[in-house]
């Protein structure tokens, strides 16, 4: 038996309806929505996850022997910007250098890169090539800690404890080793879309308390590699991972595992607030790791991420959804599947996510609102009642199930003294998500 609860007028403001990017070059990244993760580097060579160096207590001296043995012979630049466009994404962020510190470039600041492993091809350098050629934007992770230098001050950070480092050297040493990184991949690569850091948490502490930014054990000089990055490419973007609010120079605010606002993912944005004037970023694994993992099987069904996608985009943030190759450089055949799924769904829908703002609503329990223009979208994802009643901010000239499948046409009324909205959901389509497509008059 359906149970009918009793209707409630929804017209609370979204969190994110005011997040929009002031920078015009920066207008992109609103209109994606969608984005491809890439964790990958000389840490897929144990199939244990990106952290396995910390999490197993392997000492630097024995981790760098993965240097003779990461070889990702099966690495294909073009079938994986080409799964990316398949599934209806239009940028990727891809490691360039992780915790562990290896680098995945032709790098001249440190030999612990690929370009000395038995594969000995610059990574970065076919991404890159690849994405300019089929206009997908390229963004690039780049670690701040590090478990392999003595530059780096891993007495006062949080991990990294059984490196085997005994001698701490200068930390300006270690800045200007970012800098010279970061100068390289902003100089040899063509456009870079953004810059993707994480790791500040390391110098911070516990993130189980209420923590903020001055209570980092060093000076991390963000305002001369945020502004070393934007003189070098003025419209190259700077995401931090921080968990924190927002900073000066950074241009886009990323959150982890979690939806902007919600503070109920993994834990990690409990002290992360919302900056209304930049634009969002949530990022998600397609299972449960992040680099690849061999005992991982716990993918995500299709429609679990395509209700992730939708929730994001109603609150007008972009989706940057984590694939993880295996060592071979090969993407695993259940990505590849759930990717393919979802952009078969893009492909017909996409309109209802692609270019949109938050809507006349932030997500709830039972959906999400997106819009464009006078063009509204309520995506229904779980039915919780028959009837759903909305507020819109104009009067309601039209409104339709936009699923093909619709077995019934749309019956909806408008109150007239109310100006609230009731539709009926009674012949709600099958599918991952009914929509109803309202337009209002202008």
């Amino acid at each position: 038996m359906r149970k009918i609860i009793p209707l409630l007028i929804l017209c609370l403001p979204c969190a994110g309806a005011s997040a929009q990017a002031k920078n015009p070059s920066h207008q992109w990244f609103e209109e994606a929505r969608f984005g491809m993760f890439v964790h990958f580097g000389a840490f897929s060579a144990l199939c244990d996850g990106e952290w396995v160096m910390n999490s197993k207590s392997i000492p630097f001296h024995d981790y760098k022997k993965l240097q003779h043995v990461f070889n990702p012979q099966l690495f294909d630049a073009k079938k994986l910007v080409s799964i990316a466009k398949e599934a209806g994404m239009k940028y990727i962020t891809f490691t360039s250098r992780h915790h562990d510190g290896f680098s995945n470039w032709d790098t001249k600041q440190s030999d612990w890169n690929i370009m000395r492993t038995p594969y000995g091809k610059d990574l970065i350098r076919q991404l890159a090539d690849e994405c300019h050629r089929e206009g997908i934007k390229l963004a690039l992770y780049y670690s701040l800690l590090d478990w392999s230098r003595d530059d780096y001050s891993y007495t006062t950070g949080r991990t990294g404890k059984s490196a085997g480092r005994t001698e701490q050297k200068e930390w300006s040493s270690y800045i200007n080793f970012m800098k010279a990184q970061l100068t390289e991949l902003l100089t040899s690569y063509g456009e870079i879309a953004g810059i993707w850091f994480d790791g500040e948490w390391d110098q911070l502490p516990t993130e189980d308390q209420k923590v903020s930014h001055d209570m980092s054990a060093v000076d991390w000089r963000f305002d001369e590699l945020y502004g070393l990055i934007h003189t070098l490419q003025p419209a190259c973007m700077i995401a931090n991972n921080h968990h924190l609010p927002a900073l000066p120079g950074e241009d886009y605010q990323a959150f982890e595992k979690d939806l902007p606002g919600e503070n109920i993912g993994a834990g990690f944005s409990a002290n992360q607030s919302i900056a209304g004037n930049l634009p969002l970023e949530t990022c998600e694994t397609i299972n449960r790791s992040w680099g690849y993992s061999l005992r991982d099987n716990n993918f995500k069904f299709t429609r679990q991420l395509v209700h992730l996608l939708v929730r994001a985009a109603g609150y007008g943030a972009n989706l940057l959804l984590n694939i993880g190759p295996m060592p071979t450089g090969e993407v695993e055949d259940t990505c590849v599947a759930r990717l393919k799924e979802m952009g078969q769904w893009m492909a017909t829908y996409g309109e209802t996510i692609y270019g949109t703002t938050s809507g006349v609503v932030k997500p709830q329990t039972w959906g999400a609102t997106t819009k464009k223009g006078s063009t509204h979208y309520v995506h229904i994802l779980n039915r919780e009642s028959e009837r759903l009643t909305l507020t819109f901010p104009a009067p309601v000239a039209s409104a339709r199930w936009l699923n093909s499948n619709a077995t019934a046409k749309l019956s909806w009324k408008q109150d007239k003294k109310t100006g609230s909205v009731t539709f009926d959901l009674a012949s709600l389509p099958d599918g991952f998500d009914a929509i109803i497509e309202v337009k209002t008059k202008k």
